[in-house]
C-alpha cells in the first residue's frame, strides 16, 4: 500500500499539471494541493502560477458566490479557461474597499466592521471598525461624520457604512513587523493604523482637502487632491504624524460640466511617482440608475526633487492597474499573454455607486497606443464593486 502512495507522491510534473488544468473551482484546487506534501510543494499557490491581475466579480445581490476572472489580453478580455469559481460566503453583505498584497479589505454594511480577507486561504484579520475612525460618531442607528470637508452630517448607520469608507490600503502583508493601514474616508479625512496603536489615528491636514487617492511610497504616505495638490505624511516622527504639502505645476485639462475625473497615484519601478487622471462622462443619471464611461487617461510623472508634473504619452512595456486596489505598475513581460502600454481599470466612484439602486460599473482595459478601450460587463449591476486582486 505504501508503494502506491509513493507512486502518487512522485507523479511526473507534467501529469500533475494536467490534473490542475481541469480544475475550475479554486476550493477543489486547494484540495488537490493537500493530497500530499509533494503535491503541495510542486503546485503553485495560485492556479497556473499566472501573476496577471485577477478580477473578482461578486455575482448576485448579496449572494455568497463570487467568481474570480483572470484577465487574458491576448484573446478575449475574459476567457472561459481563465474563470475560477470561489465560494465566499464571507463577502455576504460586505463592500470591498481595498485590495493589496493578495488581501481584500471589506466593510460590513450592517455592522461597520473593517476586515482583511485573503480570498484564497479564507483567513480573516480585523482592522479597527468605522466607529473608531476620528471624527466619526455612532449613536444607535445614526452616524455623524464630516463629508467633503463641510459641516458634520448625520445619516442612518447602514447608509453611512456604504459610502463613508472610500479606500483602505496596506503597506505590506499583515505579518510584516512594520505593517500599517491607511483609510481614506468622507473624501476629506485620512487615518492610519498600526497594530501597536490598536486604533485609527488621524493624519493632519491644513485645510479641507478633497482627496482622491492615497499610496505608500518609501517611508511616507502620499495623498492626491482633486486639484492636483500633493500631501506627504510622515508617521515615523517622535512628535507625531507630520504633513508636507506640495503643489507641483501641472498642465491639467479643464473639466467640462459633463465630465468628471478621478486621480490615482502609482509608484514606478524607478521610484518616481505617477499621477493618472481618468476622464469619465455620465451616460445615465437618473434617480435609481447610474452609469459612467471612461473616455481617456492622462498620465504625469513627478521625479525626485522636481516641482512639476511631466506629461508622459507611453508606458512602454508596463501596465497600470487601478481601481479599489492599491494602484500599481507591472512589467508586461512578466505576465502571461499581456502587452504593455495599457491601463487595467475598475470602477471606484464610491459616492455615485452608493446613492442609486442600479449602478453599472465601468471596467475594462485602455490601450494608450491607439486610445481604444475594451470594456467588459458594462451591463451588469454588481451588488459589490469588482476589484483587481494581485496574487
Amino acid at each position: 500500500m505504501g508503494e502506491v502512495v509513493d507512486q502518487w507522491a512522485n507523479i511526473h510534473q507534467d501529469m500533475l499539471d494536467e490534473f490542475a488544468k481541469r480544475i475550475h473551482l479554486y476550493d477543489d484546487y486547494l484540495q488537490l494541493r493537500l493530497v500530499c506534501k509533494q503535491w503541495n510543494f510542486k503546485l503553485p499557490k495560485i492556479l497556473n502560477g499566472n501573476k496577471a491581475p485577477w478580477l473578482l466579480l461578486p455575482i448576485g445581490g448579496g449572494a455568497a458566490t463570487n467568481e474570480a476572472f483572470k484577465v487574458d489580453t491576448h484573446k478575449e478580455i475574459l476567457e472561459e479557461k481563465g474563470i475560477y469559481h470561489l465560494t465566499l460566503p464571507e463577502l455576504q453583505y460586505q463592500l470591498i474597499r481595498g485590495s493589496c498584497y493578495g488581501w481584500l479589505i471589506i466593510v460590513s454594511m450592517y455592522e461597520g466592521t473593517i476586515r482583511m480577507l485573503n480570498p484564497l486561504t479564507k483567513v480573516f484579520l480585523d482592522l479597527p471598525p468605522i466607529s473608531n475612525l476620528p471624527d466619526v460618531i455612532y449613536n444607535e442607528d445614526q452616524c455623524s461624520f464630516y463629508f467633503h470637508g463641510h459641516n458634520m452630517i448625520t445619516e442612518k448607520t447602514i447608509f453611512a457604512n456604504k459610502f463613508l469608507i472610500w479606500k483602505v490600503i496596506i503597506n505590506s502583508a499583515p505579518d510584516d513587523i512594520n505593517f500599517m493601514a491607511v483609510a481614506l474616508y468622507g473624501s476629506s479625512r485620512l487615518a492610519f493604523y498600526k497594530p501597536s496603536n490598536k486604533r485609527w489615528l488621524k493624519l493632519p491636514t491644513r485645510a479641507l482637502p478633497y482627496f482622491q487617492d492615497v499610496i505608500f511610497f518609501q517611508r511616507w504616505i502620499f495623498a492626491i487632491e482633486y486639484d492636483g495638490q500633493l500631501y506627504r505624511f510622515d508617521t515615523m516622527t517622535k512628535a507625531g504624524p507630520m504633513v508636507t504639502i506640495f503643489k507641483p505645476s501641472t498642465p491639467f485639462h479643464t473639466v467640462t460640466t459633463k465630465e468628471i475625473n478621478q486621480k490615482y497615484l502609482i509608484v514606478t519601478a524607478d521610484r518616481s511617482l505617477l499621477l493618472v487622471v481618468r476622464h469619465l462622462i455620465n451616460l445615465i443619471c437618473e434617480e435609481e440608475e447610474c452609469s459612467y464611461k471612461t473616455t481617456k487617461f492622462d498620465i504625469y510623472e513627478l521625479k525626485e526633487n522636481s516641482n512639476a508634473w511631466s506629461r508622459i504619452s507611453s508606458l512602454g512595456n508596463y501596465i497600470l492597474v487601478i481601481g479599489f486596489n492599491a494602484s500599481v505598475q507591472m512589467f508586461a513581460g512578466n505576465l502571461l499573454n499581456s502587452k504593455g502600454n495599457q491601463i487595467y481599470f475598475t470602477d471606484s466612484l464610491v459616492e455615485e455607486q452608493s446613492l442609486v439602486e442600479t449602478y453599472y460599473h465601468n471596467i475594462g482595459i485602455f490601450n494608450l497606443e491607439d486610445g481604444s478601450c475594451q470594456e467588459v460587463l458594462s451591463d451588469v449591476n454588481f451588488f459589490c464593486p469588482p476589484v483587481w486582486i494581485l496574487p
